[in-house]
């Protein structure tokens, strides 16, 4: 680590502004990927690649600026005279793209099609077709220069290729004195020590596919390809596993054997396809910073879920029983009765309905019947007196008093079930106060993580051999978010166990087989138990 941190600097001194241009390029060369530079003309976009070559013992190079009329034959060299008098199409590959280890190319999207379909395979799988047969290239990494992006579904496949891809801005105003003050273009001074080799390269390789990805890391790229999705920048699978890839690198040229979520700083370099994109990438990412171990989306779906839960059980009602077991209504009067009809009453007075054929004048035929139920108000003895009930069975005029005593004659209403908060199994809240009191250790491991990771950010990004310095102050930010966040989920999580503690319960019964699990919990119902 501290050979690649000596190299890392070695090859940016002397540059203003271009150290991430660097960086990348150099772990791009060791995870075996390529860098595209992006920007106007006169921003070294050529000075990164050159000084990319003295990272490399024994280093071969290869440049060139294409252009809609290139020809196969300015980059993969020309063609043989004598294959062609034996009957063979090859080229004649020395000191050409096939037999560079660093290479730079200028205006790449300028490439035509006569050249497109070796270019992928050369950059993909290292391999050149050379007539019939197909030769391995020592190929380490190329640095490609554009001006603009690429225009033409033609150039998907190539701009897919570069997994690494920087905006190249001129100098800010802050720097562009030290600009002015630079003489010549000076080849950076890399003691030969420090140059990497064969050796290391495949050691590099191998080591970082050794590395772990934690669960902190693989949820994070999760949440992002989703929020990719959304936001429609398009993100292939396979450089989702290239990405994987390049961050294991990272963590192994750190010394790591592990991914950290300061690897993913890397991220905003990877998945853009418009410039404004990686902007947006990189605030996704740094407001998520702080969020390890799946949050915090699982957490907050746990929470919000035994909330919806608790409200449910909380809501949840039985109808009333009386001693003897007996269902109970609840009264016109506000107590409870095991009756489910009651005589309706108005005014302390009980009501009747009239038989049907009463009229209004019952010595008037001509008059319209009046309504059995008195449109719902029914009818009080009193009322009952101005006419003269009588029985249709028996055809035969009543007394009031008569008509009354019969219960059909009654003006009966349907009473509301009495209901009472359901008392839940004391089994189901053990275990529900068991699942949330796990939920709740959860939450404040993860509390102390983001404590212990803010404690050591600073040094653990100034030790960092690709994330820049400056990124100190907004990861800092994202923590302080991150840990706000968590305490509240604790205070609403304190809230749903403090609820669950004080729902009303059935007198305890002695268990069948010892165990209270619930098949309706929110853990379960999720997936996480």
């Amino acid at each position: 680590m501290d050979r690649l941190r000596r190299l890392r600097d070695a090859l940016t001194e002397g540059l203003v502004e271009r150290d991430v241009a660097v960086r990348l390029a150099l772990l791009a060369a060791l995870a075996g990927e390529h860098l595209l530079l992006v920007g106007p003309p006169g921003t070294a976009k050529s000075l990164v690649a050159r000084r990319l070559r003295h990272a490399f013992k024994d280093a071969t190079c290869f440049e060139r600026l294409l252009t809609r009329f290139s020809v196969p034959e300015e980059l993969f060299g020309p063609l043989s005279i004598k294959g062609l008098e034996e009957d063979r199409y090859e080229r004649l590959t020395e000191s050409y793209l096939p037999t560079a280890s660093i290479a730079f190319l200028d205006e790449i999207f300028k490439a035509n099609s006569a050249i497109l379909n070796a270019l992928l395979t050369l950059l993909n799988e290292r391999e050149f077709d050379n007539g019939a047969r197909r030769q391995e290239t020592p190929l380490v990494a190329v640095v490609g220069a554009s001006n603009e992006l690429p225009e033409g579904e033609e150039l998907d496949a190539l701009f897919d290729r570069f997994l690494l891809r920087l905006h190249v801005d001129p100098v800010s105003k802050d720097v562009f004195p030290d600009l002015l003050k630079m003489r010549g273009d000076a080849a950076p001074k890399v003691p030969e020590d420090l140059r990497l080799t064969e050796n290391d390269l495949d050691a590099a390789r191998k080591g970082a596919e050794d590395v772990l990805v934690p669960d902190d890391v693989t949820g994070l790229l999760c949440d992002l390809r989703e929020w990719c999705g959304a936001e429609e920048i398009p993100v292939s699978d396979r450089r989702w596993r290239k990405v994987v890839k390049l961050l294991q690198t990272s963590a192994w040229t750190c010394g790591r054997d592990a991914v950290s979520i300061w690897d993913c700083w890397l991220l905003q370099h990877c998945l853009w396809s418009k410039t404004e994109d990686r902007e947006k990438t990189h605030e996704w990412y740094a407001s998520r910073a702080g969020a390890t171990t799946e949050e915090p989306s699982r957490l907050v779906l746990l929470v919000r879920a035994w909330e919806a839960q608790f409200q449910k059980d909380q809501e949840d009602r039985a109808q009333k029983r009386n001693e003897g077991g007996a269902l109970l209504y609840s009264g016109e009067d506000g107590k409870d009765t095991p009756d489910k009809q009651v005589q309706k009453c108005r005014d302390g007075e009980k009501l009747y309905i009239l038989p049907q054929g009463v009229y209004s004048s019952h010595t008037s035929y001509g008059d319209e019947p009046l309504h059995e139920t008195n449109d719902g108000k029914g009818y009080t003895k009193n009322e009952m007196a101005y006419y003269r009930p009588y029985s249709i069975r028996e055809r035969r005029y009543l007394t009031v008093d008569e008509f009354i005593h019969k219960k059909e004659n009654w003006f009966m209403v349907d009473l509301q079930p009495s209901m009472e908060p359901i008392k839940h199994k004391p089994v189901y809240i053990q275990d529900c106060l068991r699942q949330l009191k796990e939920l709740r250790t959860e939450m404040k491991d993860h509390k102390d993580l983001v404590d212990k990771r803010n404690e050591t950010l600073e040094s653990d990004i100034h030790e960092h051999l690709w994330v820049m310095d400056d990124f100190t102050e907004r990861a800092s930010q994202g923590l302080a978010k991150a840990r706000d966040d968590i305490e509240k989920l604790l205070e609403q999580l304190e809230k749903v166990i403090k609820g669950y503690d004080k729902l009303p319960q059935k007198e305890k019964a002695p268990s069948l087989n010892g165990e209270g699990y619930s098949r309706h919990s929110p853990g379960v119902i999720l997936g996480f138990e």
